[in-house]
């Protein structure tokens, strides 16, 4: 049965003279369905690591235009309150279904409160926005993307000033004013095309692109490798019908390279992402066309590259010694791409003193092996390329560190402190960099590759995702993490657990011996747990979708023995989190 306030809020909606006709035909569609009523109207979409996250359909824990207006009202709130309104908000967005149409609302409202806004005239890679907030100064950033998540979902990511997402106290207040603001009586909108005319909405293209082009390319190691070995790689490139189809050919083409192949059918941006099943690069089957084109025209291709529709991840496709092609894993791209920096920057004598590289705590430690060898100083971060960019700022701001590289294992790549956000189309010309170093050296990404693994030991990783279903996914995903802490788990797969880190406390505790120490982090509901073979199992509840996801870390001196302790652990956390 439904509960009365979520019968009262779905009947408010449909007799709502705000609500326009489609919404109110699709909420008379499910009259009939309590499940539906209750899946929508429920509880309110909440911040999480990356701003608003959620299918597209009408109702309060969903993304639609009330929502994004809503939430958008509660920005102003912020904004008014610092008074920076003159200042500005860019706004930006991506090849997803309403996209356009949600960037415009939120335009719109920021208008109606006399804040001025910078729109993008048509759909631009997330790292642009990070970059226009910075590069106009804006004291916010809105984007509307659900990154690589399937078609249905729509997403609303919020910056801050120096070009980060937003953090935590900011989202409070934002949610706070959200929740005293009614969605349709408490929020005001302008005329689009008067806003424009009235010079509060300000449209913005070309000469954005430019100061981020030049920005990317001026993160280059050693530009000349590129332009003497990058064509000889024959590269092809799929945008996945996303926001990268324009700048990321640009920026490989002003680096030296003009042999660059496209997969014609992926570069047309289409928000129902017809050619694939779920437009993530981190899935070896969105480049099953780059790989039929290559076969069919019997290119001798070393290197294909993709982008996620909001161009801020990559993915990246090899040749391994038989010839075939294979997916690198965004913790293998990450080891690849800072062992390069390090080399680069030492042959070019630019490698820093104070050099920091810095990745999230779940993501892989071959990087640590390679940092610590080459006397790098590398630390953690909590997931969330946010955290990275604070830590960035940090630096700029004390001078005690030069940032060099950021990474999370979610094939998400920074090289330089021009964005504060991961940068697919940097990150498209830094693999491509790399691959034309060591192409000059006559190995292939691949062979790099089994270099490292023969170098450091062996390092797999895995990570699981358990999608959590119902009403209240949020507090199902709470209890779960609760039931984990009050289990207090001694042992995975036989292996014994040397340590805990509880995030959530703030405490490592040392099971041998009893001893706590701080965890060092920011506060966070995710547990890690240290194993006796050096492997590390960590569990955390998604910020932006209802899942459970668990990170495997393993290292062994044989292939053999890494796979044999992966599979362990995988299959106990699956047992586990799905009991």
């Amino acid at each position: 049965m439904l509960n009365e306030k979520v019968r009262s809020e779905y009947a408010r909606w449909l007799n709502s003279g705000k609500v326009d006709a489609d919404t109110k035909k699709e909420l008379l569609s499910i009259q009939d369905n309590e499940q539906a009523i209750a899946e929508r109207f429920s509880f309110p979409m909440q911040f999480g690591t990356a701003g608003l996250r959620s299918t597209m359909a009408a109702g309060i824990s969903k993304m639609n235009v009330y929502t994004v207006a809503h939430t958008t009202r509660g920005l102003a709130d912020l904004i008014l309150q610092t008074n920076a309104q003159d200042r500005g908000v860019a706004v930006a967005y991506d090849s997803r279904n309403n996209s356009q149409l949600f960037a415009k609302t939120a335009a719109r409202v920021l208008a109606a409160y006399g804040i001025k806004v910078y729109f993008f005239e048509s759909i631009r890679p997330t790292p642009e926005l990070s970059f226009a907030v910075r590069h106009y100064g804006c004291i916010a950033g809105i984007n509307i993307t659900a990154s690589h998540n399937p078609k249905e979902y729509s997403g609303y990511k919020v910056y801050w000033e120096d070009g980060a997402q937003l953090p935590p106290e900011h989202a409070k207040t934002v949610s706070d004013a959200v929740a005293k603001a009614d969605i349709f009586d408490d929020v005001e909108f302008a005329d689009f095309d008067q806003a424009v005319a009235d010079g509060i909405i300000n449209i913005i293209g070309k000469e954005t692109d430019e100061a981020y082009i030049r920005a990317v390319l001026d993160c280059r190691i050693c530009p000349e490798v590129t332009a003497q070995y990058g064509n000889s790689l024959n590269i092809v490139y799929t945008a996945l019908h996303g926001t990268g189809y324009r700048l990321v050919p640009e920026v490989l083409r002003r680096a030296g390279i003009t042999n660059l192949r496209t997969v014609e059918r992926q570069m047309i941006p289409d928000g129902n992402f017809p050619t694939v099943q779920s437009p993530n690069p981190e899935n070896r089957e969105c480049f099953d066309l780059a790989v039929e084109m290559i076969r069919r025209e019997n290119v001798d291709c070393e290197l294909i590259i993709g982008t996620d529709p909001d161009g801020d991840r990559i993915g990246v496709v090899a040749k391994d010694k038989n010839g075939d092609y294979f997916a690198l894993n965004g913790n293998q791209i990450g080891a690849i791409l800072i062992d390069y920096i390090i080399k680069g920057r030492k042959q070019q004598n630019r490698l820093p003193a104070d050099a920091c590289a810095i990745k999230s705590i779940v993501s892989g430690n071959l990087f640590d092996a390679i940092c610590d060898k080459a006397g790098v100083q590398h630390i953690n971060v909590l997931t969330g390329f946010k955290y990275i960019g604070e830590k960035i700022k940090e630096f700029e701001e004390t001078r005690s560190a030069t940032f060099i590289f950021g990474y999370e294992e979610s094939h998400s790549y920074l090289s330089g402190g021009y964005v504060r956000d991961k940068d697919g189309v940097a990150a498209s010309l830094l693999v491509a960099e790399a691959a034309s170093f060591y192409k000059k050296q006559g190995k292939t990404l691949g062979q790099v590759l089994d270099e490292l693994y023969g170098e450091y030991g062996y390092y797999k990783e895995a990570v699981l995702n358990t999608v959590i279903r119902g009403i209240d996914p949020m507090a199902v995903m709470a209890e779960k993490m609760r039931s984990l802490r009050t289990e207090g788990l001694t042992e995975i797969a036989g292996t014994e657990v040397v340590a805990v880190r509880d995030f959530l406390s703030g405490v490592r505790k040392d099971l041998k011996t009893g001893q706590t120490e701080p965890t060092g982090l920011p506060e966070s509901d995710m547990l890690y747990y240290e194993l006796a073979d050096r492997a590390a199992v960590i569990v955390r509840p998604s910020g932006t979708e209802p899942k459970i996801k668990v990170y495997i870390l393993t290292t062994a001196d044989s292939e053999a023995e890494c796979d044999n302790r992966l599979n362990k652990y995988k299959t106990a956390m699956k047992t586990m989190i799905n009991e």
